[in-house]
């Protein structure tokens, strides 16, 4: 005994006419987008700090116009904190040993 329960019937669509199958990508109606970006600098010694950049963009002008250039200098460099107002952190480049950007996600309830 056959079940023709997930039988395709004239006129369904066929697997070579999904997105999928063409070789195109279809982007979730859910897909999330970061509200911003942590992150998170590893330093010599063992101190770890924190910052958020509104933007990946915002990030990546920093790291490459004040990271980058200065990387063996033992000057100090400012490290831009927006979301704190009145409080800011300088640090030495050659002091940076890691790096790691993490995407935020914040729905509208946990925003305040």
């Amino acid at each position: 005994m056959t079940s023709n329960f997930n039988q395709p019937r004239p006129g369904d669509a066929v697997a070579a006419e999904t997105p999928a199958a063409s070789g195109e990508q279809r982007r979730s109606k859910y897909a999330r987008t970061p509200t911003e970006y942590a992150v998170h600098l590893l330093i010599d010694g063992g101190h770890r700090e924190e910052v958020r950049f509104a933007t990946i963009q915002e990030f990546q002008k920093w790291y490459s116009s004040e990271l980058v250039p200065k990387a063996a200098s033992n000057d100090f460099i400012t490290v831009p904190i927006k979301n704190v107002q009145g409080e800011y952190m300088v640090l030495r480049p050659a002091r940076v040993l890691g790096i790691r950007v993490e995407p935020v996600f914040s729905s509208s309830v946990e925003r305040f």
